[in-house]
Order: C-alpha cells, then sequence, then structure tokens
C-alpha cells in the first residue's frame, strides 16, 4: 500500500491522547449502606469487570475511528508504480500510404488510430512519432486530437531512425515507467532492423485483408514513326494471375485510348499504348481494379519534346560533333573563332573548345563567367597550342595546367566503367574492342578531376575536372584524323552526347514523391527572381540554384502527394512535371515479427492495439483505498454509538 499524503501518517502520535484519558479517568464510587453484604460485595465486582470492559470497547472504537480518518486523509492507493512517477507511453503509428489498405475491421490506419484514442488512459503522458511527425510528451486529450487529424502519408521512417528515437526519447525521460508500442505493417522490414534492442517494445502488426495487388511499376517511351511514338507501361503483379483488366491513358484530363490485359501470377508485363506525337503530353495511366492497394492503379508523367541543350562549338569544324548534337535534341551551333558571337554564350548550356591554337583573353574573361554561372566546358586542344593562354585559360577556371606536347603513339584502353557519364552505357565491361589510337597528347596538373578514359601507358585521355560551380571535360589530344582515330570509335558518341545531355537535365518522364530529385530549367531569372512549384491543392518553393541559363531546382520533403505540378515564374508556367509515390509502398513483403521474440527478450508481440493498452493501463491502474477507510471510520463512531446505547454496566 503507498499514500499520497504519507505526512498525514504522523497524526498517528496523537492517539496516544485517548488512551492516556481512559487510562486515567478514575471512577469514584458511592458508599451505600445494604443490608447483605456478601451480595453487595458480588455486586460491586459485577459492577467494575463490566465497566472496565465497556471502557476498553469504546478505547478501541476510538482509536480505530482516529486511525481510519488519518488513514483516509493521507490518501492510500494499491499500485505496480509510485503516484510520483509518471508513466510514459510512446507510439510510434506508421501512416505510409501501406497502411491505407483494408483489414478485417476496416482501414488499417483509421481502425488503429481509433483503438488508440479509446484504450489509452487519462493519467499517462504520451509521445506520437509518425512518419511525418513527431509530438513529445502530450496529453491523453491532445494525443486524441492528433490521431483524429492522422492520414496517409508518402513518407515512410527507417526503423533504425524510429528505434533512435525511442531511445533518446528514454534517455530523456530517464524513467523505468516508459512503455514503447511499434504499430505498423513492417512492410519491407527485416530482422536485423531490430537487433539493438535494448528497451521494452511491442509490437503490433497491422494485417490487409487481401494479399493480392496490381500497381503501375514504371514507363518509358520510344519512338514509333516520325508521328507517333509508344507509352511502354510495366505493370507488376502479385498474387494470382488476373485476366481482363482494364487500363486507360488519358492527355491530361482527356482520354486517349483504353485496352484490357492479362497477366500471370506473381509476373510482370508490359502494355504499349501508341501515342500522336503533340509539344506537351501529360500522360495519366489508370488501371481498373480492386486490390489492396489503390493507389499504385494510377501513374503519372510528362514529355516535354520542346526542351533541347544549346550546345556552342568554338574553332574548327568536325562533322563528327554535327552528327552527335542532333536537331531533334539539340540546338547546335559551330562558329570559328573569329566569327562566334560573344553575346550568345551566356544562351548556352555546353561550349566546345575545338582545337584553338590560341585562346584569347576577351574569351578567356567571357569563358571563366559562362563556367562561374555553372556553364559546362569542353576543350579540345590543338598539336600547335599555345600553351601559356590555355593554362592562363585553365588557371582562371580553377582546373589546373597543361604540361608540353608529347609526341608518342598510345592506345586508348581503359575505360573508367564506374563513371557516372557512362551509366547505362555498356551492358557489361568490354576489353576486347578495336582500340583507338593517338600521335600526340598533353599531360596533365588538373585538380579535384576525375578519370574516364585513359591510356595504355595509364597517362589520362578525357578527364573531368570538377569546378567550382560547373564541370570541365578535357581531352587530352587533338582529334583531328591526322593525330587520331578516335572520331571513329564508338565511344565517341556516349562520352559527348552524354556530355552534352548532362550539360541540361532535361525533365524526367517523372519523379518520385519522398525522393532527392533534380529538376533544371532552361530559363534566366533576375537576381530577386525565384520559380515555385505548385497544383490545384498546393504550393511550394523548393531549393534552387541559378546558374548558366538554367535554373536548378531540388525536392525532397514535398510534394507529398502525386499528380502534375507547374513550375511557375511569377504566373508564367516554365514547365510541367509529375510526381509518383514510391514503388515500394506496393510491395506485399512483410516481415514475419513472431521470429523477433525468440532473438530478443525485450521485444513483446500483440495482434490487437486495444488489447496492448487495455494490459498497460492493468498494469498502471491505482485503486484509490480512502473510500473504504472512510467507510470504516463510520462504522467505528457506529459501533460506539450502540456500545454507549445497550452495554449495561
Amino acid at each position: 500500500m503507498q499514500f499520497k499524503h504519507p505526512e498525514f501518517l504522523y497524526f498517528f502520535a496523537l492517539l496516544i491522547i485517548p488512551v492516556l484519558v481512559h487510562l486515567f479517568q478514575l471512577q469514584r464510587f458511592v458508599k451505600v449502606p445494604f443490608t447483605n453484604v456478601a451480595f453487595l460485595k458480588k455486586l460491586v465486582l459485577e459492577t467494575r469487570k463490566s465497566s472496565r470492559i465497556k471502557k476498553w470497547l469504546i478505547l478501541a472504537t476510538r482509536l480505530l475511528l482516529l486511525s481510519a480518518i488519518i488513514l483516509a486523509f493521507s490518501q492510500p492507493y494499491l499500485s505496480n508504480n509510485s503516484l510520483e512517477e509518471k508513466q510514459h507511453t510512446f507510439i510510434y503509428l506508421d501512416n505510409s500510404l501501406s497502411t491505407n489498405a483494408k483489414g478485417e475491421k476496416g482501414n488499417l490506419l483509421q481502425i488503429a488510430s481509433q483503438e488508440l484514442i479509446e484504450s489509452i488512459s487519462d493519467n499517462s503522458n504520451f509521445s506520437l512519432l509518425s512518419n511525418t511527425s513527431f509530438h513529445q510528451n502530450i496529453s491523453s486529450s491532445e494525443l486524441k486530437n492528433i490521431l483524429l487529424k492522422t492520414e496517409n502519408e508518402a513518407v515512410k521512417a527507417p526503423f533504425s531512425e524510429i528505434l533512435l528515437k525511442i531511445y533518446n526519447q528514454n534517455k530523456i525521460l530517464n524513467t523505468t515507467l516508459s512503455k514503447n508500442i511499434l504499430i505498423s505493417d513492417f512492410q519491407n522490414a527485416y530482422d536485423n532492423d531490430f537487433t539493438n534492442v535494448n528497451h521494452s517494445l511491442s509490437l503490433i502488426q497491422l494485417q490487409p485483408e487481401q494479399k493480392n495487388n496490381l500497381s503501375i511499376d514504371s514507363v518509358f517511351v520510344n519512338e514509333n514513326t516520325s508521328s507517333n511514338f509508344n507509352v511502354n507501361v510495366v505493370i507488376k503483379n502479385q498474387g494470382d494471375s488476373k485476366e481482363n483488366i482494364p487500363i486507360a491513358i488519358f492527355n491530361n484530363q482527356k482520354l486517349i485510348s483504353k485496352q484490357t490485359f492479362s497477366i500471370e501470377k506473381d509476373n510482370n508485363k508490359t502494355v504499349s499504348f501508341s501515342i500522336q506525337k503533340t509539344t506537351v503530353f501529360l500522360g495519366k495511366l489508370e488501371i481498373t481494379y480492386s486490390d489492396t492497394f489503390s493507389f499504385d492503379n494510377s501513374f503519372y508523367f510528362t514529355l516535354n519534346s520542346q526542351e533541347k541543350t544549346n550546345v556552342l562549338a568554338i574553332g574548327n569544324t568536325n562533322d563528327f560533333l554535327s552528327k552527335i548534337y542532333t536537331k531533334d535534341e539539340f540546338n547546335f551551333t559551330n562558329s570559328n573563332l573569329q566569327n562566334t558571337n560573344y553575346n550568345s554564350i551566356e544562351q548556352q548550356q555546353l561550349i566546345i573548345l575545338n582545337e584553338l591554337e590560341k585562346i584569347p583573353q576577351s574569351l578567356i574573361s567571357t569563358l571563366t563567367d559562362f563556367s562561374k554561372k555553372g556553364g559546362q566546358l569542353v576543350v579540345i586542344p590543338n598539336p600547335k597550342s599555345d600553351i601559356n593562354s590555355y593554362n592562363l585559360f585553365l588557371k582562371n577556371v580553377s582546373a589546373g595546367k597543361i604540361l608540353p606536347l608529347k609526341k608518342d603513339t598510345l592506345k586508348i584502353t581503359n575505360i573508367n566503367f564506374k563513371h557516372p557519364l557512362f551509366k547505362n552505357v555498356f551492358d557489361k565491361k568490354v576489353s576486347n574492342f578495336q582500340y583507338p589510337t593517338t600521335q600526340s597528347y598533353y599531360p596533365t596538373s588538373f585538380t579535384n578531376s576525375s578519370n574516364l578514359i585513359s591510356f595504355e601507358n595509364n597517362e589520362k585521355f578525357i578527364k573531368q575536372v570538377n569546378l567550382p560551380n560547373s564541370k570541365l571535360f578535357w581531352i587530352a589530344s587533338s582529334l583531328n584524323k591526322l593525330n587520331s582515330n578516335f572520331t571513329n570509335s564508338p565511344l565517341v558518341v556516349p562520352v559527348f552526347y552524354n556530355i552534352g545531355q548532362q550539360s541540361l537535365q532535361l525533365s524526367k518522364l517523372y519523379y518520385t514523391v519522398d525522393e532527392l530529385n533534380t529538376i533544371e530549367v532552361k530559363s534566366q531569372l533576375g537576381k530577386d527572381d525565384i520559380l515555385s512549384i505548385q497544383n490545384s491543392e498546393t504550393s511550394f518553393i523548393p531549393l534552387q540554384q541559378n546558374n548558366q541559363n538554367k535554373i536548378t531546382l531540388t525536392t525532397k520533403e514535398q510534394p507529398f502527394k502525386n499528380g502534375f505540378y507547374h513550375i511557375l515564374h511569377q504566373k508564367d508556367t516554365l514547365k510541367t512535371i509529375a510526381f509518383n509515390y514510391p514503388k515500394e509502398e506496393s510491395s506485399l513483403q512483410y516481415l514475419d515479427i513472431k521470429l523477433l521474440v525468440n532473438k530478443n527478450k525485450n521485444i513483446e508481440i500483440s495482434s490487437s492495439v486495444k488489447e496492448t493498452l487495455q494490459e498497460i493501463n492493468k498494469k498502471n491502474k491505482v485503486r484509490w483505498l480512502w473510500k473504504l477507510f472512510l467507510s470504516l471510520a463510520i462504522v467505528s463512531l457506529l459501533l460506539e454509538i450502540l456500545i454507549l446505547k445497550y452495554f449495561k454496566v
């Protein structure tokens, strides 16, 4: 038994007062003459004995009365914990998209929230963690209000982060009365996520009723004819085979085409639509099918065919550049040094210095400014290059320097397959192709550079130099046919094409919510101008960097929902992009939490939110006893009255 006000127990010392009163209270007997002395002695003896018993009974009832009153005021209670130690419950509620599925009782997230609202104790403090918010040390009423507003979001927190927050929270509270509850479907979770659990955890798994799901996994586009292109839709099936499933494609809100498809058990299938080419196509795909998840039955993508990268080549005229930078993807211009319009340089995304013998000071200044604003550079030297002018240029852009020309016939043999420029270029490492050669090359001394292609003697043939705000690609050798046959090699196309593509990252078909996305927009803004991203429901300002004729936008925290979004400068729409939910949320792979119990003694599992909270409330329930002692005081008083009234001496 514990007491809320134990200081009242000191009043037990006052019980000595009625004891002393009863012990020292003397009864004076009056002498009365009586003829029968023997009878008188017997009567006196019986009277004194009865009187003493009555006194002790009255003393006992009064002591019981006072003791019961003192105990009632000290407010005794029965509980497993001290009343001063406030119970704290840490709750992680998984509100990712996968918990929007239907379970036995209804929507998984809604039922879990409702059972929490109905079962939480008013005598506890709570911390509620979801994938989008963290509320620390809140009351039960605050928790209920938050739960009523909790919705599914396209964000998933790793369990390692969740357990770390639980650990830090318990460390701050420094109490043993902390209960930790994880409510999730444990989608795409693994045993090793729970290897370092050093505090008690109650795991409650939300389980969807259905075990079948169709989802649109991805979309890719290729040309069909000069006037049409194919939209290829990759469908993923989890579960039994399905037949005659309707799928439709829309351009914005307009239905373009519709068809049906069948798909085998646990398999993928590609469905194709032939679509007429337009300048901008806002594509939306929809599957009509009721399964575990509904959010992955829609898919958004955009085609912006008007976007092209501006490429300017200054110097010698080489046919290979015009063949690589074609009109359908690039705005390519070739100009000799004398006819170069310096005002057009700031309109470019990529400038190629093609075998200039000397770089004049005026061009050096212009290119330095171009580089500082984020413009990409490719430098192809001339066998008769003026090293001093080249080194002055390289110094101004913070690249390094070149050394005098070396005449040596070398094969170009080594490719850095891991370099980002060659991503998705090679299916496998190639080592037996016909090696191109050069007759001479310029050794270099560059800082902050990476190698793309090397000679057989390990000297670098093509280098990427990371400048403060852009990149410079250095070709160590002249590429004219008298010096090198590299332009006849199959390597020349992916190298120069990818350099051109990376100079302006054209819009992807779609981006993914809750991922780090980089979006580039061809535009020039004023010093204080900013771009915003918005749709009919929301608007936000992304992280942005103003570079040479382009603005680089970075998104991560927003947007929250899939759909079309417009990139705006004031009220002008510069580009429309599409966002989709992470495809990992469509998985039907769940962790078997029963396996965790045997591996970690701190983990216990439950199948019901209500049962778990009821068990916690039962363990922490406080049984107040003051009413019992107050009743005992009243009974004592009644006993004393009865003794005084009916106990005859």
